[in-house]
Order: C-alpha cells, then structure tokens, then sequence
C-alpha cells in the first residue's frame, strides 16, 4: 500500500473522463465510408482533433479525397492509399510503410 501514497486517483479518474490523451488529442480511430456523403469539414476537424480515420473508399479515391486531402497534409497529416483504404492521420502520427517493401 505504500508505493500508493502519492498517487492522486482523482487526477487520473478527471484526465480519463475527459476522453483525451492530455494534450487535445482524441486517441481515436474512425472507420467510416468515403463516398461523398460526408462533407469534407467533418474529416478535416476529426482530424485536427487527433482522430486516424480508416476509409473504405467507395468511388473514386482522387475525386473523393481532392476535397480534404490538401488541408490534412498542410497542416502536418498524412494519407495513403492502402486495400482500398485511405488512412489519414494527424500531424505527429507516421504512418510506417517498411513493411510494405
């Protein structure tokens, strides 16, 4: 019980209830249909909120993505094209291609 004493559960408990990881970010992942239903301000601030959105890209992937893709990699995110995927992610999140090779 003593290596418990300084530990402050209340902190913890409120940084968990927040649903974030302690600095704005969502810590989520977003599977969700490309097909244009969607407008593109929605894809843009999951991710501006730290969301990684999995696409199944139903039509056409550069008509679809034209409309958000360059904002997402202004700001530091990333896209690819994977499986008939598109798997976008916020800046700070790499997306690893090694073993694609």
């Amino acid at each position: 019980m003593s290596d418990f004493e300084g530990l402050d559960l209340q902190s913890v408990e409120d940084q968990m209830d927040e649903g974030d990881d302690g600095d704005g970010g969502s810590n989520r992942v977003v599977l969700a249909v490309l097909d244009g239903s969607t407008p593109p301000e929605e894809w843009i601030e999951m991710v501006e909120d730290g969301a990684v959105l999995v696409l199944d890209v139903d039509g056409d992937l550069n008509e679809l993505a034209s409309t958000f893709a360059r904002d997402v990699k202004e700001a530091g995110g990333e896209l690819m094209h994977f499986r008939g995927f598109l798997v976008v992610t916020p800046p700070g999140v790499d997306i690893d291609r090694d073993r694609l090779e």
